[in-house]
């Protein structure tokens, strides 16, 4: 079961609705919006979704770092963007979290939870032992958070934002064996429990860290071309309708740009119209999604199991053990078994 907490962030708030589309860009959904003195970070930064993100905070007067795990990277960002700054962080690297999260002084308004890994081929194991995706997606920006907390807690108002995507209709989180050491490894069922993952820690940051003044909800951009592909091969493109027989991407009406995949997380990190709402997912149309069963023939929506409290918990505690951290002050929190 859930804490009580939990069911009171949920009962008081209502569903979040807005005059945005699929087609609204991240600027546009902040027209009119004064970020000035607001401070953020946006994880892989420097290009794709992450750096259209950047571009749009920043543009709104927010002081903005992208955290990335080359900064040499965000060069070319570095000086379209005045004033911004740039930091070395490597979410598969628990140590680089840490370092990361040391050299953080003052408060911190937003963190978005963008940069992410998308079916790795093979099975790879962490040092921490976590399956990359699960790894780098979920335990990483979870550890972050964690680091970060006394930061967002000094805000008063601050927000996180955990991109994820569709895939998390295709599958929940399987507690019995998340790293695969005993199930046949597969690329895509292994990215689609991580992007549930990504939804249920921003259920349980929502739950934790209410009385802290912080916020927490997970955003899906949509179909974009980004380097979230570089793992996809040919014939997986060309399924997908996005690629060539001669390997030339092609831009299907279902895809957008990266401005408009932006959007959701800017929303949700920056928006005032997204200012009460907490632990819950915008859909890639910029409203926030019908809860619907998970499974292969679910079209949209968020899965069920992706915001169950009951599941967030366990996932939290599992990701606090990793980190030899107590998991949370929560009393009325679900502990979890440690897996072999």
């Amino acid at each position: 079961m859930g804490s009580p907490v939990q069911g009171a962030y949920r009962g008081l708030m209502t569903r979040l609705t807005t005059p945005f589309t699929v087609r609204t860009t991240a600027a546009e959904i902040l027209a009119g919006v004064d970020l000035t003195g607001r401070r953020m970070i946006v994880t892989g930064g420097a290009s794709g979704l992450g750096a259209a993100t950047v571009r749009a905070l920043a543009g709104a007067g927010a002081e903005v770092t992208v955290a990335i795990r080359n900064p040499a990277a965000a060069a070319a960002l570095v000086t379209e963007i005045p004033g911004l700054q740039v930091a070395a962080l490597d979410l598969s690297d628990l140590a680089s979290v840490r370092r990361f999260a040391a050299t953080w002084d003052g408060p911190l308004h937003a963190l978005v939870a963008n940069a992410g890994v998308m079916a790795v081929p093979t099975r790879q194991l962490t040092a921490a032992g976590w399956e990359m995706q699960l790894a780098v997606n979920y335990l990483g920006h979870f550890a972050l958070a964690l680091g970060l907390h006394p930061a967002l807690r000094s805000a008063g108002d601050a927000r996180v934002v955990v991109v994820t995507s569709g895939a998390q209709l295709r599958s929940g989180v399987d507690f019995g064996d998340p790293h695969f050491a005993q199930r046949p490894y597969d690329p895509w069922t292994a990215y689609a429990q991580s992007k549930t993952a990504d939804v249920l820690l921003a259920v349980g940051i929502a739950q934790r860290w209410a009385a802290d003044g912080i916020i927490a909800n997970a955003s899906a951009p949509g179909r974009i071309h980004t380097a979230l592909q570089r793992h996809l091969d040919t014939a997986t493109m060309q399924a997908m309708g996005a690629m060539t027989e001669t390997g030339a991407l092609i831009h299907p009406e279902n895809f957008k740009t990266p401005d408009q995949g932006a959007a959701p997380a800017v929303l949700l990190a920056a928006s005032p119209l997204a200012a009460a709402v907490t632990g819950r997912y915008v859909d890639e149309d910029n409203q926030e999604a019908e809860t619907v069963p998970g499974g292969p023939d679910a079209p949209s929506g968020v899965a069920a199991w992706a915001l169950d409290p009951a599941a967030a918990d366990h996932l939290w505690e599992l990701a606090a053990a990793t980190l030899a951290v107590p998991g949370t002050p929560d009393p009325h929190a679900v502990a979890a078994p440690v897996l072999p």
